[in-house]
């Protein structure tokens, strides 16, 4: 109790402390804007940038000049994996990398019934099926849906921007004949909007895991079966777009029957806490220490900044130094070239309340609603006897799960998740992963995919499995990996492999999957 109480007193202490920094710092920043804005003009000039931008090229430049300075960088040609990476870093958004490779992605979007518009991305077409029509009805192709949701402070973009076509889970689901749907989170870069809140008020930030929850995901499923005209997908989540899933299924039975599998990647649902002792401690004790330090609208939005002004060889630093520090996490399964395309697309917006939450589950190992009642240390109620958070009904979920876990992330304790899921729960370690390598490790391909095309093949419902149909004739496709018979139809032949402009790069060594 005491211990807790100690540093339930540190952190108001700092709180107050970077609060009174936050004032001198703007104090200073409006006596030196004319000076500062005097100095960039000049610059500007001088470097021929744009007057937009000379802060921003300024900032870069530097922290360019002080990076080589301290490490040397090479000055041999660089390698096409390298050239590939610049491109998918400088990309401003998920079509514009998806086009590096060739596909082709649709956008759409589904207003919830709460009023928020959230971007949906789509790859529906292999290479060369552009001018089909797929999952449209009589006439049309009908594929499998699959749906990809991504983790905390990130958007659809972290499933796509790797270095190598081979390694990206969602071009290889439309390789396989899938039709494959990205969701987003409300607030971050594609649902940034609402009917009814500007994202300027805090009212539009004022959500958590619950909405999440009871609008975001349902309501995402809901729209892509319409336009699809399919009974049911199969969801495949990273990190806490798996809590969001553990979630929603099992407030939702209904929607239970609307997803034949849910696989899990890196799941997450009551994790331990934080490698860093102090940083634990303080988030365990105090949850509107958050509030306090970040304010209630979006967390941690000057990263964008940090993204813009900085060389990307130290922000690479930054994130790795980040990681370790809080998780222990080492990242050798992620390549350097992978991290320079990957981690300028890592973080995307997302609410304080949402990270407020996490730490109210952390601290109650409990996956648990939102608790609007935070009690004091001393308060009588905060005894379970008299007051305990709803817990979500997790061990109500119907839907078959696969959970993908790595046996070094120290963000998942199997055991105790498995005590919170239903029985038939299936769990697979990948030797000497940790969590981001589900998305980005060099090897993702072959320690991880066939584990989750097993896992749609095995869930699929009858008579989808390997066959396309068009007005009901068999197509020459292969579906979830398996051949069916060619038919005489000629646009249904499978297009031969077109690679991009870019040659494929695969890691130089296989290793072999755990199981």
């Amino acid at each position: 109790m005491w211990y807790h109480l100690r540093f339930e007193y540190l952190a108001l202490l700092g709180s107050l402390i970077l609060v009174f920094l936050e004032t001198v710092i703007h104090l200073i920043t409006f006596c030196l804007r004319e000076l500062l804005h005097i100095f960039l003009i000049k610059y500007a000039s001088l470097t021929n940038s744009r007057p937009a931008s000379p802060i921003i090229r300024f900032c870069y430049d530097q922290s360019k000049k002080i990076f080589n300075l301290v490490i040397p960088e090479a000055q041999d040609k660089r390698t096409k994996e390298e050239i590939l990476a610049a491109s998918i870093a400088e990309a401003s958004d998920f079509t514009e990398i998806c086009s590096l490779f060739g596909y082709e992605a649709e956008e759409h979007i589904v207003q919830t019934r709460d009023g928020y518009l959230l971007g949906l991305h789509r790859l529906a077409y292999r290479k060369g099926e552009e001018d089909m029509r797929v999952n449209q009805g009589p006439g049309s192709i009908s594929k499998k849906v699959v749906y990809l949701h991504h983790g905390l402070l990130m958007s659809s973009e972290v499933w796509v921007a790797l270095t190598d076509e081979q390694r990206c889970l969602p071009f290889q689901l439309v390789e396989k004949g899938y039709d494959v749907w990205l969701g987003n989170n409300r607030g971050n870069k594609y649902a940034k909007k609402s009917v009814q809140f500007s994202p300027g008020s805090n009212e539009f930030w004022d959500f958590s895991i619950d909405q999440f929850a009871f609008h975001d995901i349902p309501n995402s499923i809901e729209y892509i079966l319409d336009v699809t005209s399919q009974p049911s997908l199969s969801y495949i989540g990273f990190s806490q777009g798996t809590a969001q899933a553990f979630a929603t299924l099992s407030i939702h039975p209904l929607l239970n029957q609307k997803v034949d599998v849910f696989v899990a990647l890196a799941p997450a649902m009551a994790p331990s806490g934080l490698r860093n002792r102090i940083v634990d401690s303080l988030m365990k004790a105090s949850p509107n220490f958050l509030f306090l330090l970040f304010g209630r609208r979006s967390i941690l939005s000057s990263t964008t900044m940090w993204q813009t002004i900085l060389y990307p060889p130290i922000y690479v630093r930054i994130i790795d130094s980040a990681l370790s520090l809080l998780f222990n996490w080492q990242c050798r399964n992620i390549t350097r070239t992978q991290k320079l395309a990957a981690y300028l697309h890592l973080y995307s917006f997302t609410s304080t309340k949402s990270v407020v939450h996490w730490f109210q589950i952390i601290r109650n190992k409990n996956f648990q609603f939102y608790d609007d009642e935070l009690q004091t240390p001393f308060s009588i109620v905060a005894s379970e006897r008299f007051y305990k958070p709803v817990k979500y009904p997790t061990r109500n979920i119907k839907t078959p799960i696969v959970l993908l876990y790595g046996d070094s992330d120290s963000l998942v304790d199997i055991n105790v998740m498995l005590q919170g899921l239903p029985r038939g729960t299936v769990a697979k370690p990948i030797h000497t992963y940790e969590h981001l390598d589900f998305l980005w490790a060099a090897d993702v391909d072959k320690q991880v995919f066939h584990h989750v095309f097993d896992a749609l093949e095995t869930h699929s419902p009858k008579g989808v499995n390997g066959i396309n149909t068009v007005n009901g004739v068999n197509g020459a496709n292969e579906v979830n990996g398996i051949d069916t018979p060619a038919s005489s139809h000629p646009r249904l032949d499978r297009p031969p492999h077109h690679k991009s402009h870019f040659e494929q790069l695969s890691p130089e060594t296989s290793c072999s999957p755990s199981r």
